[in-house]
């Protein structure tokens, strides 16, 4: 509960003081913060708003606190920690605080649920399974009504999958295979074996190796064959010194430096740059596709 003592914190300003030992605790001791009337709310955002009076932010945030617990609460059915919800929640309220502007007319509380549900859905979508159920704005939709628009627990008919696909304006494709995810489970790629299992069931001991076929590694072999081979034949079509320069550059276990070269041939280091650089593109031309 160490991210909701953080929120909670700012409260002993307004007479909530004492440890949080429970979730249960922080209910009570925010359900203890007054609401503000029109006006406070009004004269409370105004401040923030114009001077920046992060007290006044503060004061509405800590209002609209249980509010944020009656949104979360709706979202338990996700089997995401109660705490955790409330935590992203308030995160959300405290993005409506900092938008929100007292002159639209709008209480705040009618402002704020947006983000608050933006945010809680955001860690759910992140949380709920190991690979993400819903990307796209149709999918998400699906997400977060198609649960609450099954009448039970069994699979939607032909005629009920149309009649959410209309109300939601999607596809009935779309709610097939969103139905499809929500009644999927993740696996566990590597399990851990029983003690009495000596068979290996983990996916992968199924998967076949990157080099398993004969065909493949012949191909490679060959490949590799012709390639040296159609080197070695370039590089003797070089004069002497650049073939012994690109050897001793790029072909030797002990690679030799520009200076080193440069003092045995009594030339600058630049010169044997040069060298090098043509006999490398000469190279590039007598092996068409390959990469020197």
């Amino acid at each position: 509960m160490s991210a909701t003592n953080t929120l909670i914190a700012p409260a002993a300003e307004l007479a909530l003081t004492g440890p949080i030992g429970s979730f249960d605790a922080y209910i009570e001791r925010v359900s203890r913060i007054p609401v503000l009337s029109r006006e406070e709310e009004q004269r409370l955002a105004t401040r923030f708003r114009e001077q920046n009076d992060l007290e006044a932010a503060r004061a509405l945030v800590l209002s609209h606190l249980r509010f944020v617990v009656h949104i979360a609460r709706g979202y338990v059915g996700y089997g995401l920690p109660i705490n955790d919800l409330v935590q992203e929640g308030n995160v959300g309220l405290m993005k409506a605080v900092k938008r929100y502007d007292a002159g639209v007319g709008v209480r705040l509380v009618s402002f704020a649920v947006h983000w608050i549900r933006a945010e809680i859905h955001e860690y759910v979508l992140r949380n709920w399974r190991v690979v993400k159920i819903a990307t796209t704005k149709s999918q998400r939709k699906l997400f977060f009504n198609l649960r609450r628009m099954k009448k039970n627990l069994a699979w939607l008919n032909a005629d009920e999958t149309r009649e959410v696909a209309r109300e939601l304006g999607v596809t009935a494709a779309e709610v097939t295979e969103m139905e499809q995810r929500l009644s999927a489970h993740d696996l566990s790629f590597d399990p851990v074996p029983q003690a009495d299992d000596e068979e290996l069931h983990e996916p992968a001991a199924y998967l076949p190796s990157p080099g398993a076929d004969p065909a493949e590694q012949a191909e490679g072999e060959d490949w590799d064959n012709n390639s040296s081979a159609h080197l070695i034949r370039a590089v003797q079509e070089l004069d002497p010194r650049s073939r012994d320069i690109l050897q001793r550059r790029w072909m030797g276990e002990n690679k030799a430096t520009l200076q080193e070269l440069a003092s045995e041939y009594g030339v600058s280091a630049e010169r044997i740059r040069q060298i090098e650089a043509s006999a490398i593109t000469r190279l590039r031309r007598l092996l068409p596709g390959a990469a020197v």
